[in-house]
């Protein structure tokens, strides 16, 4: 972008450049240590659609929030790092807590319907205001509620394919609560996930 804006490549851009490639690379290290047998090209891929889309941020022109979301690109990919170096030893350790994650899940995916700090934007009431930050609580919702998915779907697989129905009972209920929620937010796309 600097070189289409001033003819010329500018040490702003290339240092930029250098940092997140720097970020990523180094994202990538951890990711290929801790967990070998993982997609080797989907981070390196994430990273350059990140770049892509920062790059698309500045484009609409220097006030915008490129600079923002760079940020929290960098606190996202150390955050995950940092995920990754802490479960290294087992990530199953997480099973232990999936009803926790499940009620966590319910709770982050309602924290927009509480009046006072939830907002609603293009007809979506998605958004949470604290402070001076303004977020998404859902997008940690989904996350937590996979969590649940996977650990209750592993623990009770042989259990769940004999159909009685108090084996489907805790799943449904969280599972239930999570749509119904994303159904009153019209979170509909995420429902449909």
């Amino acid at each position: 972008m600097y070189i289409s804006q001033k003819s010329q490549i500018s040490a702003v851009s290339l240092t930029y450049a250098a940092f997140f490639f720097a970020l990523y690379l180094v994202a990538h290290v951890v990711a290929r240590i801790t967990v070998p047998n993982a997609d080797p090209y989907l981070l390196p891929i994430a990273g350059l659609l990140t770049a892509i889309g920062l790059t698309e941020i500045y484009r609409l022109g220097p006030s915008s929030n490129a600079f923002k979301q760079g940020l929290w690109v960098v606190i996202g990919v150390v955050v995950f790092s940092l995920a990754l170096l802490l479960l290294r030893r087992d990530y199953r350790q997480l099973e232990n807590y999936k009803y926790l994650f499940g009620l966590g899940a319910i709770a982050l995916l309602f924290m927009p319907l509480l009046p006072g700090i939830g907002q609603t934007v293009n007809g979506a009431r998605l958004w949470v205001h604290a402070g001076g930050l303004q977020f998404q609580p859902g997008e940690l919702g989904k996350i937590a509620l996979i969590v649940f998915l996977a650990a209750y779907l592993r623990e009770k697989r042989e259990v769940l394919a004999q159909g009685r129905i108090k084996d489907w009972g805790p799943l449904l209920v969280i599972w239930g609560g999570a749509m119904l929620v994303l159904f009153v937010t019209d979170d509909l796309g995420s429902a449909l996930l």
